[in-house]
């Protein structure tokens, strides 16, 4: 089936971290797709109560479910702690799924582009979001919605790739898979730095 959808790459101004824990979802990504995704966490429950109760890693996460449009973006991700701890290309979905019709908040679901031996529930998950790729859409299909989610997924691997949409050297989008953020084992410094900017 070939792809209906337009795809542009389109590099953020400042690539955002996130730090989250991979929750259950609604069990569609490996079952009914064949596109196993990892869902963050998200506080939607402290939404508006004071999130000085939340850690930074969760504000940031709320922050940017809040903020950010809709749509597939290209990122890079590492699960710190589970059965395979590389960095990975990632084509990531935030917002509402709008072709199923029980989804009542925002998501934000890691497909990671790798295949992994064994589930990752309750790992903690890094995340620096690169670069957005198209507007979230509604599908008449299972089959077209696999055949688009494929697409998304083949043109991120691209975009991420020395040799692919983007060109190697120092704006190359493969550049953020050796991030320090990935491997430092405290955040607090760094996250300090991304957000003043020093990064």
């Amino acid at each position: 089936m070939v792809s209906k959808i337009t795809r542009n790459l389109e590099k953020l101004d400042k690539p955002v971290y996130l730090i989250g824990r991979v929750i259950h979802g609604f069990g569609r990504g490996s079952s009914q797709l064949g596109f196993p995704t990892a869902n963050l966490a998200i506080r939607w429950d402290a939404k508006d109560t004071d999130l000085s109760a939340l850690t930074e890693e969760e504000r940031e996460i709320l922050r940017f479910a809040e903020s950010a449009p809709t749509g597939i973006y290209a990122a890079w991700a590492r699960v710190c702690d589970g059965p395979d701890d590389a960095v990975h290309k990632v084509a990531m979905s935030v917002g509402w799924n709008p072709t199923f019709t029980d989804v009542k908040q925002k998501t934000i679901e890691c497909w990671l582009l790798h295949e992994f031996d064994q589930d990752f529930y309750d790992a903690t998950l890094k995340v620096i979001v690169v670069a957005y790729v198209r507007d979230e859409a509604k599908f008449n299909s299972l089959d077209e919605l696999i055949a688009e989610i494929r697409a998304d997924g083949d043109f991120c691997s691209a975009a991420l790739s020395l040799d692919g949409v983007v060109t190697e050297g120092e704006d190359s989008l493969a550049k953020y898979q050796m991030d320090a953020f990935f491997f430092h084992e405290s955040t607090s410094s760094l996250e300090e730095e991304y957000k003043s900017g020093n990064r």
